[in-house]
């Protein structure tokens, strides 16, 4: 019988210590049978499914252009290949072609046999939509590659809790980038341009459905200058919209005070799979961390100009390969980490989001009063 497990689950390590003859899975959506897949594959021993793709393609509740979703998932699937696997598969509803040739696998889906309720609902036309992007990443010896997601996903849910009705939330996306890739087995990578594209797209059909206010946020760094494109064009293709983007979390007027309060390691304990990152897992999901494996590493090259910690500091910006800072893939003091400090620090994050969505909410309606009093070349393009 075919044993599945999730490969979001997994360690770097033990991605690299896989057969590399193992079959890996992405699936879009969920709601397909096991023993299915498993006769598709021929009955493996073992199959890794990845996570699942929340939205968008037709039938998902939101879908965009064919084109610009199949070369993100592309990128995906060559992630893994670039890794080593040979035996790389997208898992897709009956009826879905994406050009991906015989790495497809088209089996019945859930989705696919009933009426799929659109992403988000019309009637939160009025709410800011929070669109939490995490990844699937190394990080270190000690925590699982879901954990961007499981952070941002937390957050995501947290606001909409607290802002009482002014916010709705999409499905956390599993799927970033990362450009230190090769570094150390198990990242993924949608790649930048493809990233851009898609999630422009997914704000070009949200806007074409009537939603005005959006809020895309990143648990994973490498997400974060992507996304500042992302809104720089679409201010630029829907005037009437607001978009916004901010550094991570955790890292504006209530997040950085909490850490600066409670953290217990110095500066560069808290790059990557250090102390904030753990804490929160720990918090969140204590069973997926393995403190017996933390790797404290904090002997970076820093300079007065370039260092890494949660909020990085200095006036350069630069990538440089992670395998000159990083032995085990992870940046700071993981063994410092609490399960405490992550929930101040989680209930911090969520109150800055909260924050940030009144104010995306006060900046879509101050400029919505301007626009339809004709202020400045308004005045032209409402009279014409």
């Amino acid at each position: 019988m075919t044993e599945f497990f999730a490969y979001e689950l997994l360690t770097w390590p033990e991605v690299a210590a896989l057969p590399r003859t193992t079959p890996l899975v992405i699936p879009l959506g969920e709601g397909y049978a096991p023993a299915r897949l498993a006769s598709a594959l021929g009955n493996p021993p073992a199959i890794g499914l990845l996570p699942a793709i929340p939205f968008g393609w037709p039938g998902s509740g939101l879908a965009v252009p064919e084109p610009i979703f199949g070369r993100l998932v592309a990128n995906l699937a060559d992630s893994l290949r670039d890794d080593g696997f040979s035996k790389v598969h997208v898992l897709t509803p009956q009826g879905i072609d994406l050009g991906l040739g015989a790495q497809r696998i088209a089996l019945p889906h859930a989705g696919r046999t009933s009426v799929v309720a659109p992403l988000p609902a019309d009637a939160d036309r009025d709410k800011v939509v929070l669109i939490p992007i995490g990844h699937t990443e190394q990080h270190g010896h000690h925590l699982p590659l879901n954990t961007d997601t499981v952070i941002i996903d937390a957050i995501a849910r947290g606001t909409v809790d607290l802002a009482q009705g002014a916010a709705v939330t999409l499905p956390a996306y599993p799927y970033g980038v990362s450009t230190h890739r090769p570094a150390f087995a198990g990242t993924l990578n949608c790649g930048g341009r493809a990233f851009e594209d898609f999630w422009l797209a997914v704000l070009d059909t949200l806007v074409a459905r009537g939603f005005t206010r959006f809020y895309l946020m990143s648990g994973h760094g490498g997400n974060c200058s992507f996304l500042v494109n992302v809104v720089k064009y679409a201010g630029e293709r829907h005037p009437r919209t607001f978009s916004a983007t901010a550094w991570l979390h955790t890292a504006g007027h209530r997040g950085a005070p909490a850490i600066e309060a409670h953290r217990r390691s110095t500066i560069g304990g808290m790059g990557h799979a250090g102390e904030l990152e753990t804490a929160m897992l720990l918090h969140l999901r204590p069973e997926t961390v393995h403190m017996a494996r933390v790797v404290d590493e904090t002997d970076f090259v820093t300079t007065p100009s370039y260092y890494m910690d949660w909020i990085e500091g200095g006036a350069l910006v630069a990538n440089p390969p992670w395998d000159d800072d990083s032995r085990t893939g992870a940046y700071g003091a993981g063994s410092l980490a609490t399960a405490e400090h992550g929930r101040i620090w989680l209930e911090a994050a969520i109150a800055e989001k909260v924050d940030h969505v009144a104010e995306i909410h006060e900046q879509q309606r101050r400029r919505e009063e301007r626009r339809k009093a004709g202020y400045g070349l308004w005045g032209k393009v409402i009279n014409n």
